[in-house]
């Protein structure tokens, strides 16, 4: 059942990209209880499998029926592209208690057992009460689940935001939606998202649209939000099925010779643009280490790199490609 979006002149002028850590760390205690979206990220499973088992996430998988309403007040769409956790956790805090029970209400009623549970019962009677329990689990998510990772998944998230942002400059929007999911799909001025729960519409007179790429959202593409949040599509982040690989599987042998070891796993971990701080990170190396490789790289003509953001991006030219391919 399709989720349509009524487009105005101004909310053209109004898509953005945006990556959410909040978003993601409510993803990732979706996919703890959500076999089909294992796949691609079994070995983060199996890093934070201990940990998980310290959180009582009841209350919020309580919240996350699968395939219907999710609460939107406790991940509304970031007000900016590099928001952190603590800016947005800080409003999800602040919300008024009212409409966090009023959107609780509609996610428990998915399931009526969920409703006449009593954890259910006690989110509702007390709604004040629920936003600081909620706030304070994800933030003990995000400490357990993401933060550890961030790194490596925010270069994920930017790289995907740098290429769509090209393809949106070459190509305009249409072409951009169906290459983001084949889920979409543009008619005239409405936007499709097909095979979601239910029947949904809104005219976003003027509001915009989010698009929000997420490692942990695959192979699902999300939609929302009622008013008063802006609307959002939340689809998955290209080059996921390489995101928890380490060095060793990627670089062939014949190359790690040539180059070095440290050197060919700089350019083999680039199978998505990546910055300095985040190679460091995957890699275990010092940054300036991989800055100097990065350095050496580029000035061979394996890589090419462009400002986004707050950090400068690397990627691979064909020939680094070539290279990479080689074993």
């Amino acid at each position: 059942m399709p989720f349509q979006m009524h487009f105005g002149e101004n909310d053209l002028l109004r898509c953005r990209f945006a990556l959410s850590p909040l978003w993601e760390t409510q993803e990732a205690v979706r996919t703890l209880a959500r076999p089909h979206r294992h796949g691609y990220h079994l070995p983060w499973l199996r890093r934070v499998r201990e940990a998980a088992r310290t959180l009582d996430l009841e209350p919020l998988w309580l919240l996350m029926p699968d395939g219907g309403y999710n609460p939107d007040f406790f991940c509304p769409p970031p007000l900016n592209p590099l928001v952190t956790f603590e800016e947005e956790i800080a409003g999800v805090r602040a919300v008024d208690p009212e409409v966090a029970r009023a959107d609780m209400a509609l996610a428990l009623a998915e399931r009526p057992g969920h409703l006449e549970s009593a954890t259910g019962r006690r989110l509702l009677a007390d709604p004040a009460g629920a936003v600081e329990l909620l706030t304070g689990l994800l933030e003990r998510a995000w400490q357990v689940l993401v933060a550890p990772y961030w790194p490596r998944l925010r270069a994920l998230l930017e790289a995907d935001i740098a290429h769509h942002s090209r393809r949106l400059a070459e190509s305009g929007l249409e072409r951009l939606l169906s290459e983001v999911s084949p889920r979409l799909g543009w008619n005239g001025s409405t936007l499709t998202l097909t095979g979601t729960h239910g029947d949904h519409e809104r005219t976003l007179g003027g509001a915009g649209l989010v698009l929000m790429p997420s490692v942990f959202v695959w192979p699902d593409v999300m939609s929302g939000s009622d008013e008063p949040w802006q609307p959002a599509v939340i689809y998955p982040a290209r080059g996921i099925g390489g995101l928890w690989a380490e060095a060793d599987e990627r670089t062939p042998e014949s190359l790690a010779r040539l180059l070095g070891r440290a050197r060919a796993d700089v350019l083999c971990a680039l199978d998505e643009p990546a910055g300095t701080s985040a190679l460091a990170h995957r890699l275990g190396l010092a940054a300036s280490s991989v800055s100097a490789h990065l350095s050496v790289l580029r000035e061979a003509g394996l890589l090419t790199s462009r400002r986004y953001g707050h950090q400068v991006l690397y990627e691979r030219t064909p020939l680094g490609m070539a290279l990479a391919a080689s074993g």
